[in-house]
């Protein structure tokens, strides 16, 4: 039995019912990783010794029944942008190349409260500055479906681990579409929830009014079990939200009659991949026969969703990354004459293109004289699409689209245009605009082989309707796995 092609959930159970130690489990996704990881590239650290170790100590809290939710002693990968205390996390940059925390990330304490074992840390683009997780400092990710493709970002790394079975989940953060793209491109499962369920504390800030942690899977029972374990309120992040709810397994039902889906009609226009375009409305058909009722509408404002992202995203990015100077931690240029120097070698060298890209954006967008001419409009425009979603909810239980315009394109075919590259964000970035969940589940593949994801948009804090609708037409069809998965059965 390959213990890797098993859900986290299933897995979890087999631990339980002591049929698999939780040595075992581990051992396997090691193997696993060492086995592939020369090829995808999924991890910038792999903690053997430490995983390891970390099992024995949940093996016996299991044992004596401390640990009885299902998800103790199950392989997990964290996105190299959480803070793990003692474990080396560099946001795939090299200015934190050396950066080891002296604290843990909430997301992933709740996780290690839950009983899972850490095995690394996964590649990304750099400070989740990206698509397709080529801007990392430590070398390009590859999809495990076709190693000639990216696997999506910036939580590519998160994505194509779990698409290659060299972890059973994985968490990722998502700014603009981080989890919902790559989870597309690779096959999986991936939900953004709504911002404020699940704690920022220890999450190398991005754009903090946009980012929120979430879970990377194979199918939708898992990311449920994982974001029932990560969400709670946290009054060490000020954006951290006090639900009364976070039972998230609970929506697991295969029912979606009498459910309002709505499509818009601007998702579906110039731009957008014809094999892409027909995998979805088939999905959407499936749910229709399913009882759900379905109907197109007009949704204003998608337009805008691209400027006022990239314009509030790169000021809040600006703001967040002055903090790395090679003063307190990180890299620190060796050659300098003077303080001013060191700062502008040392953001210079530490920092690539593209964030550098963004960094001189965002400070442009908040300067003296430009200030109310973009960043005060695109804070406008974001409010005027939160209220167009709104409007949208009052008659719609879900909204159904793409999660991305395309398949995988091939590696380094993005990265030369990135205007092209920025609007590849065109549906998902909206909702982080307006702070909505969203989850991409498979829906097929192109010719060439390559998956489609398909998206589902909740209202706020109604992460049980995207789950139910996601979880039901999940029922109509098996997880497909990719041929790097299928090397070692």
């Amino acid at each position: 039995m390959n213990l890797m092609s098993l859900t986290a959930v299933e897995l979890g159970r087999k631990i339980k019912e002591k049929e698999v130690s939780v040595t075992e489990a581990v051992t396997a996704a090691l193997d696993q990783t060492e086995a592939l990881d020369k090829i995808y590239h999924c991890y910038v650290t792999v903690d053997r010794e430490g995983a390891l170790k970390k099992a024995e100590q949940v093996q016996k809290a299991i044992d004596e029944g401390e640990l009885t939710g299902p998800l103790a002693g199950v392989p997990v990968a964290i996105k190299d942008n959480m803070c793990t205390q003692g474990m080396l996390t560099t946001c795939s940059s090299k200015i934190l190349e050396n950066f080891y925390p002296t604290y843990t990330a909430e997301a992933v304490l709740n996780l290690e409260k839950a009983g899972a074992v850490m095995i690394g840390k996964t590649n990304m683009d750099e400070f989740a500055m990206g698509s397709t997780t080529e801007t990392s400092a430590y070398g390009v990710t590859r999809n495990p479906w076709n190693e000639n493709h990216v696997p999506g970002g910036s939580s590519g790394g998160s994505c194509a681990a779990v698409a290659a079975e060299e972890c059973s989940y994985a968490l990722g953060s998502d700014t603009g579409g981080s989890i919902r793209q790559p989870s597309s491109f690779c096959g999986v499962t991936g939900i953004k929830p709504t911002y404020g369920t699940v704690s920022r504390y220890g999450l190398i800030a991005y754009g903090s009014s946009l980012d929120q942690i979430g879970p990377v899977a194979k199918d939708v029972t898992d990311c449920a079990a994982v974001l029932e374990a990560i969400a709670s309120y946290d009054a060490k992040d000020s954006t951290s939200v006090k639900r009364e709810d976070y039972n998230f397994t609970k929506a697991l039902v295969d029912d979606v009659k009498g459910m309002k889906i709505g499509i818009p009609k601007s998702y579906f226009g110039e731009g957008l991949d014809n094999e892409v375009r027909n995998a979805v409305l088939k999905a959407s058909k499936t749910l229709e026969e399913k009882g759900a009722v379905v109907e197109e509408f007009e949704l204003g404002l998608v337009d805008y969703a691209i400027p006022a992202y990239y314009i509030i995203a790169s000021a809040e990015a600006s703001s967040n990354l002055a903090r790395f100077d090679g003063v307190k931690y990180g890299f620190r240029t060796k050659d300098y004459d003077g303080l001013h120097q060191m700062y502008k070698k040392t953001r210079s060298e530490g920092f690539g293109q593209e964030v550098k890209r963004r960094i001189m954006l965002g400070s442009f967008v908040l300067s003296s004289g430009y200030y109310d001419a973009y960043y005060l409009k695109a804070l406008r425009t974001k409010a005027l699409i939160k209220r167009e979603f709104d409007k949208a909810f009052e008659k719609y239980d879900v909204i159904l689209g793409p999660a991305a315009p395309t398949t995988a394109p091939e590696i380094g075919k993005s990265l030369s245009d990135p205007i092209k590259m920025y609007l590849g964000d065109i549906y998902t970035i909206s909702v982080n605009l307006a702070g909505l969940p969203g989850i991409s589940v498979p829906c097929g593949t192109d010719s060439k082989g390559l998956p489609i994801g398909l998206q589902l948009i909740g209202d706020s804090f109604m992460e049980k309707n995207i789950i139910r609708a996601a979880y039901s037409f999940e029922q109509t069809r098996s997880y497909a796995r990719c041929a790097a998965a299928l090397e070692r059965d």
